[in-house]
């Protein structure tokens, strides 16, 4: 897997002449850089409040799991070291996951940088979307609420609850204008690097690894693929689940699928006899139709390859973005391994 996009939000402005940076016709490039980081933020504080919870789960059920090694897989999934090189345990690491405002690969930190993109564009977003993400930094981050003091069970409930109504109040309260566009774009692209990195715990050959039940906690996916399959279906058919379906909104080939439709809606070509011009698009398309026409049978023995690729589309896909719609500055150093 490639380091965790962890870019810092670059302070809203708009491009300089001559940068070469191409403005959407409805939205400067400062606020679609800002709905883009927000989308994702949001999103990256989501899957991680997921993957805690699952991993939280299995460390209560089943007590003769490795403490160190668990610690360590998770925080390898997420792209983040330890405090200190002492061997990590639960509660370090539900700190460190959950409450380090410095990092952006953190709930604290993706959720405070969310905010902070959300007010720098307060003039295109609705006052509720704004009002969600402020009540948000007061009420989970404030020296009144904290896991230690709710509980993680409920800390991390109450993250999903204000990421879920994030996602309602932006489907329901904003234009599907190209402003929009980048934010679901943001979105899409976080939950395919997520899906892939909490994969990637299958192949990585450390820590102990995820049963079923553990792997669909962690991406929301439990009720939606028991629905589908039934409970005799393994790990294998899980897999393949939260990569291949098509109507799951959180598999990969979805996310990828819905990131294209951006794409294609922010800069439609009537004109082009070969080719893909957009390189933004060029990596995600290839990738989504590799997933498209794939051969189920080969996917588990093909998935190592699969998840390198598709951290790599999406780190291609991220950099094409900035370098053709976002203000041109210095990118900040990615966190992580």
């Amino acid at each position: 897997m490639p380091p965790r996009a962890a870019l810092e939000a670059v302070p809203s402005r708009t491009a300089p002449p001559g940068t070469g940076v191409e403005e959407v016709s409805s939205v400067l490039s400062r606020v679609a850089e800002a709905l883009f980081w927000m989308g994702r933020y949001v999103e990256r504080a989501d899957d991680t409040a997921r993957l805690l919870d699952a991993f939280l789960h299995r460390m209560v059920e089943d007590p003769w799991t490795d403490e160190v090694a668990a610690c360590r897989s998770l925080l390898g999934v997420l792209g983040l070291e330890p405090y200190a090189s002492d061997a990590p345990t639960v509660d370090a690491t539900v700190r460190r996951v959950a409450l380090d405002a410095d990092s952006p690969s953190s709930i604290a930190g993706a959720l405070l940088l969310a905010r902070e993109n959300a007010r720098g564009v307060r003039e295109v977003v609705s006052s509720e979307l704004w009002e969600c993400l402020n009540a948000t930094r007061h009420d989970l981050l404030g020296s009144d609420a904290s896991p230690e003091l709710l509980g993680p069970g409920d800390f991390l409930a109450r993250v999903r609850e204000r990421a879920a109504l994030f996602c309602g109040l932006a489907d329901a309260t904003l234009s599907r204008d190209e402003g929009w566009r980048f934010l679901v774009l943001g979105r899409s692209l976080e939950r395919a690097d997520m899906t892939a990195r909490l994969l990637s715990v299958l192949v990585s050959g450390t820590g102990p690894l995820p049963d079923r039940t553990t792997l669909l906690r962690a991406a929301g996916a439990e009720e939606s693929f028991l629905r589908t399959y039934g409970g005799a279906a393994g790990t294998e058919r899980a897999v393949e689940f939260l990569v291949l379906d098509r109507l799951f909104p959180r598999s990969v080939l979805h996310a990828l699928s819905t990131a294209e439709e951006c794409l294609v809606a922010l800069a439609p070509v009537a004109a082009e006899r070969t080719g893909v011009a957009d390189r933004a698009r060029r990596p995600i398309g290839r990738l989504r139709t590799r997933l498209e026409y794939a051969d189920v049978s080969t996917v588990g023995h093909e998935l190592p390859v699969l998840l390198a690729d598709l951290g790599a589309a999406c780190s291609q896909a991220t950099d094409a973005l900035a370098r053709r719609y976002f203000t041109d500055a210095p990118l900040a150093p990615w966190e992580g391994r």
